[in-house]
């Protein structure tokens, strides 16, 4: 897990110059608390990234907000395949400088590959970004950057064979510098928010396929291929009263990026698929409770069964805007990433500054965090 986590680190890092000193999938740190919700919960600082109608969804008291940074990090390993590989890897050593070719080392070596057979990918993603939001009744803007790594590995298992087996990596990369734009209007005496985000985004791939012996993540970087795009989200708000119901589409225009091995050669394709979702919530003085759905599945590699699809819930509980207690839970309705629980924290003294801290579990071997600060001028 630790190679894999270095990986995403490294690539995020390389993906994003243009904000790796500024500056998200756990997008921010309230969201990720609240189960990962946010298309109807959300504020007009974190607007940019769930829903860029809700850039107009602010009080006559909100100021310019600075988001800076959000960061987090989460790895997903259901099948606890890292430890099963690394116990592999040093039975293998064993086998192979022993000389004796040990016939009870070889049997062990076989049952780990059983063991390992049509397990699910592990998956490691970090993540990186900041918000300048400035509310207006003309038009609301939210100027944003985001970087995304995930690092995903999948067994190839032939029975009864170690040096036919194999591990194949993937990983991908994402930058984007985006402006999302919100109204407000009153339609047949309804308050809606309609908005839009145009975006630049920079794409990239890596991979590696290498034998179960000698797979190390580190090898993985020469295989880069780069991908430049345009792209823009939509969203839209319905308010009543306290309620909310919203609506995002991310990633309007689909992008794929080839996934080449470290010889050039193409192996697999990444999607950047459109993502609908919508989400309602109650937004009171001092709950706020929130559902969101996603309408169509991440795709991601082609070639991996690795595409997921949640349903969230979220809560808050907010002691006079000074200090907020979340919880939340998120179902991947793909049954690729296990059910997830999700608490956290905000402080936020004066409605100057505020800090807050997220995490998740999902049993042992799914866990995650993220923070993030925010100050309003």
């Amino acid at each position: 897990m630790k190679r894999m986590t270095l990986l995403a680190m490294s690539v995020l890092t390389a993906t994003t110059p243009f904000i790796s000193n500024a500056a998200n999938n756990m997008i921010e740190a309230r969201g990720a608390a609240m189960g990962n919700t946010g298309v109807a919960s959300a504020d007009y600082l974190t607007a940019g990234l769930y829903n860029p109608a809700l850039a107009a969804s602010f009080h006559e008291s909100d100021d310019v907000g600075l988001l800076l940074p959000t960061l987090g990090g989460e790895g997903r390993d259901s099948d606890d395949s890292i430890s099963t590989l690394n116990d592999l890897q040093s039975l293998i050593e064993r086998y192979e400088s022993d000389g004796q070719t040990d016939p009870d080392i070889l049997t062990e070596i076989n049952r780990l590959l059983d063991q390992l057979e049509g397990n699910k990918p592990t998956t490691v993603t970090a993540t990186l970004g900041f918000a300048l939001a400035i509310p207006s009744h003309l038009v609301s803007t939210n100027l944003y950057a985001r970087g995304y790594a995930e690092a995903i590995a999948a067994p190839i298992i032939v029975k009864d064979s170690y040096t036919s087996s194999l591990v194949q990596m993937q990983a991908f990369a994402s930058a984007e510098l985006g402006l999302a734009m919100g109204k407000s209007f009153t339609i047949a005496n309804q308050d809606v928010s309609f908005g839009i985000t145009p975006k630049f985004q920079k794409l990239r791939t890596y991979a590696l396929i290498a034998s179960v012996a000698d797979f190390d993540a580190d090898n993985a970087e020469d295989s880069m291929v780069e991908k430049s795009a345009f792209n823009f989200d939509l969203g839209a708000a319905w308010n009543y009263n306290n309620w909310r119901m919203g609506l995002a589409v991310r990633d309007i225009l689909a992008q794929e990026v080839d996934v080449n091995n470290v010889s050039g050669q193409k192996i697999d394709t990444y999607k950047l698929n459109p993502m609908v979702t919508v989400g309602t919530a109650y937004n009171g003085e001092f709950i706020t409770a929130a559902v969101d759905i996603e309408l169509t599945k991440q795709e991601r590699f082609a070639s991996l069964n690795d595409e997921t699809q949640y349903l969230r819930f979220g809560i808050e509980g907010n002691a006079w805007d000074w200090a907020q207690l979340r919880a939340g839970y998120e179902v991947d309705m793909q049954d690729n990433a296990d059910s997830a629980i999700t608490a956290g924290i905000g402080l936020s003294p004066f409605d100057v500054v505020s800090l807050d801290l997220a995490g998740s579990y999902a049993g042992s071997n799914q866990v995650g965090a993220s923070a993030n600060l925010a100050f309003t001028f």
